[in-house]
């Protein structure tokens, strides 16, 4: 039979119990579990990443694990429980999919013979919108700015393109991606100019303004900066991998090989890629 979801929560709360419980599960709280949390949802998108589907019910239960200890949290301060989560998150994707459940209920479907496909595609991205915004308006009573509700714990990519593309929808945005390119270059050339003045804190602002320019720039051609960096980050550590074996393959320790010939290596390994796909 397995266990089920509500096993795990009594796990939880024997975990949390002050008699009874873990030594370390009993010390943590709200802010100590961030960044299990933020380190578990990295564990995921990795295993989706490597398709390593064998690893990815272990992560995703890590994660759900995450869930579970808020849940906690929330029920030991008489806050929320875990069934105050379902039923907050089941009821906000009944309002925001009223093209598959029209009265907004679990019960209701499409008439016979409608598919989604038949729904208009620009229809349901406007009732997203529209719902999402009266979601923000309703929090709005106490958040004056339309980037109050942008998490500041997300990793600073995230959340640079969260934030753009929120003013975005305001209308403070350029108007194609050439402003972008434009910004970019502006940005580049302040690098420059912090470098030949010497300032190494107005340099890392300016690396700054750079970084969110370029994260724009993805946005603005509907390309995710984080995933963008990901994938980069996996091309390059490939290729520095195969630059290390070419210089192990020959005695050659990494440490005493020219910038050059490691630089062959890796145009090397560039193109044994483009050969590849190609």
């Amino acid at each position: 039979m397995g266990y089920r979801l509500e096993d795990l929560l009594t796990l939880m709360t024997v975990l949390r119990d002050p008699e009874q419980g873990c030594p370390w599960d009993i010390k943590q709280d709200w802010d100590s579990i961030v960044p299990h949390t933020l380190e578990e949802a990295y564990e995921v998108a990795d295993a989706i990443e490597r398709r390593a589907f064998d690893e990815l019910p272990g992560e995703l239960g890590d994660l759900l694990f995450q869930v579970v200890y808020y849940a906690q949290f929330g029920a030991e301060e008489q806050r929320f429980d875990f069934h105050d989560i379902i039923d907050t998150l089941t009821a906000k994707m009944l309002r925001r999919h009223p093209h598959v459940f029209p009265d907004g209920t679990l019960a209701s479907r499409r008439p016979p013979g409608v598919s989604a496909e038949e729904v208009q595609t620009r229809q349901v991205n406007s009732r997203w919108e529209a719902l999402k915004a009266d979601e923000r308006a309703e929090r709005a009573q106490s958040a004056p700015s339309v980037l109050d509700d942008v998490p500041r714990t997300l990793p600073a990519l995230s959340r640079a393109a969260k934030l753009s593309k929120r003013a975005a929808r305001v209308g403070f945005d350029w108007p194609d991606a050439r402003g972008v390119m434009d910004k970019i270059r502006e940005e580049l050339d302040e690098v420059e100019e912090a470098l030949a003045a010497g300032d190494q804190q107005h340099v890392q602002e300016e690396v700054g303004d750079l970084l969110f320019a370029v994260t724009n720039l993805a946005r603005t051609l509907g390309a995710n900066p984080e995933q963008c960096l990901r994938t980069t980050n996996a091309k390059f550590e490939r290729r520095f991998r195969y630059v290390e074996r070419e210089l192990a393959s020959v005695g050659r320790p990494l440490a005493e090989a020219s910038l050059d010939e490691m630089e062959a290596h890796w145009q090397a390994a560039k193109a044994q890629e483009q050969q590849t796909t190609s």
